[in-house]
């Protein structure tokens, strides 16, 4: 008997090909791209309408922050924009009406549809008096002079004082040195060194505070001045030496220095 030859023949089961998705279904119909362009320039039509007549007119200007008296000058610069549409009024609008007043620091605002238009001004900070000869001159935390003041004497704030050389006028701002005085006297708001600060000494490099009773702390540079002020104040507080002369330098924060010469009793 022959031998049965073995089949070599194999099964293969096709995969079926899975039908490309429809996608004219997602595609827009002219009808609607029709009415999606209708619809924008609807809205657009509306809104130059809006925009040029006093549908949305400033009537109602709500200034906040500050002093009473520079929201009064707010309300008086910003008083042009009162019956020009909310839409055709910007942050660039109002900050060139607001350059001129000194006690302004930043703002911002909201348009508050209708009719009202909010300023929320935040006002600079007196720091520091500025001596010059016989005048004085308040100076705010951003180094800004902010007036004239025309009795130095009750104010306790520190003193810096500057040659007549230096070009001072109300609303500009100082050289470095002295931006850099009102910078240092700034966290004395929250950082207590024992004694009032009287006089700031600044010349490049070298900054310096000194206390009513004479005792002085130097602070080097502007670099870690947080840090270098919370170190002398503890230092300060520990010690007691602020109540005589002598100084702590914390110019080098890891390293300060302490020479105090305490008032010996009689």
């Amino acid at each position: 008997m022959a031998a049965r030859r073995r089949s070599t023949a194999r099964t293969a089961v096709l995969t079926a090909r899975r039908p490309l998705p429809d996608l004219s279904a997602f595609l827009p119909t002219a009808r609607s791209i029709v009415i999606g362009v209708a619809v924008l320039v609807a809205a657009g039509g509306m809104y130059l309408i809006a925009r040029n007549t006093s549908l949305f007119a400033v009537r109602t200007l709500e200034v906040r922050g500050g002093t009473p008296q520079i929201r009064a000058q707010v309300r008086t610069a910003l008083s042009s924009i009162e019956g020009r549409s909310l839409l055709r009024v910007g942050g660039g609008d109002i900050a060139a009406q607001l350059t001129s007043i000194t006690g302004v620091r930043s703002f911002r605002y909201d348009r508050r549809f209708p009719n009202t238009l909010e300023v929320v001004i935040r006002a600079e900070r007196p720091v520091l008096v500025l001596r010059q000869g016989a005048h004085a001159y308040l100076v705010s935390a951003s180094g800004r002079v902010l007036r004239t003041l025309s009795h130095p004497r009750l104010s306790r704030l520190p003193r810096l004082w500057v040659p007549k050389s230096v070009a001072v006028s109300t609303g500009a701002d100082l050289p470095r040195t002295a931006v850099v005085a009102a910078a240092a006297v700034t966290p004395l708001r929250t950082v207590s060194l024992g004694g009032r600060v009287a006089v700031v000494e600044s010349t490049p490099g070298a900054l310096a505070l000194k206390l009513a009773d004479g005792f002085e702390v130097r602070l080097g540079d502007i670099g870690d001045l947080r840090l270098k002020l919370a170190i002398a104040s503890r230092i300060l507080h520990m010690t007691g030496a602020a109540a005589g002369a002598g100084y702590v330098d914390v110019s080098v924060p890891e390293r300060p220095v302490l020479d105090a010469n305490p008032q010996v009793a009689g």
